[in-house]
């Protein structure tokens, strides 16, 4: 079952290296957790309780169909019916760019979790600059598949532009993981704002 998930996971390294991260018997929040392989992946391997969010009727009829739970939510609306420190990891993978206040989530993340990790698709990617610098349009890469016009990103940035964000809040990252393609890791481990498509950070 694990080895199924994994192998649905292949295209979304970050995902895979957040499930190391977390060790067991945690309690978790996935927010816009998708079809919650993220947390079927952890309840099988590391026994943890996890719940997610999610907006797609669709999405969350294939979590309830592999026994995840989940709840309907925008998480545009926050996260306010959630008590302080509640959870001991609250998750969010590639969605930060698609809401409306960034900024505002992971200081409501950070309220309603110990700790908090993020991963972000990076625009700094050198394969997006070539796109923009030499091409004159918008980037579509592996990680931004979509054209301009019909993508739910709204803010995109790069590595640099998170960890500014995160000191503007005063959240501390006390773990940074450029992640790059197999040819670009060790690229991505000393210019990673260069040569990794995306990053996963975490935060308390």
């Amino acid at each position: 079952m694990t080895q199924k998930i994994r192998e649905n996971l292949a295209k979304r390294p970050d995902i895979l290296v957040i499930a190391e991260i977390i060790p067991p018997n945690s309690r978790i929040l996935d927010l816009g957790c998708g079809d919650g392989s993220l947390l079927a992946l952890l309840r099988k391997e590391k026994n943890v309780y996890g719940s997610g969010i999610e907006i797609s009727q669709e999405k969350i009829l294939d979590c309830v169909s592999t026994g995840v739970p989940v709840v309907h939510g925008d998480l545009n609306r926050g996260l306010l019916e959630l008590p302080d420190k509640s959870f001991d990891y609250v998750v969010l993978s590639q969605t930060l760019q698609a809401v409306d206040r960034p900024d505002q989530l992971l200081v409501e993340m950070m309220r309603v979790g110990k700790k908090v990790i993020v991963s972000i698709i990076n625009i700094g990617y050198y394969s997006a600059r070539f796109q923009i610098m030499f091409q004159g349009k918008m980037p579509v890469t592996e990680t931004l598949p979509l054209y301009w016009y019909n993508t739910p990103n709204i803010h995109l940035g790069t590595i640099c532009d998170f960890r500014n964000l995160c000191k503007d809040k005063n959240l501390n990252i006390v773990s940074e993981i450029p992640i790059g393609e197999m040819h670009e890791k060790l690229l991505a481990s000393f210019w990673p704002n260069l040569f990794a498509p995306t990053c996963v950070f975490v935060i308390e």
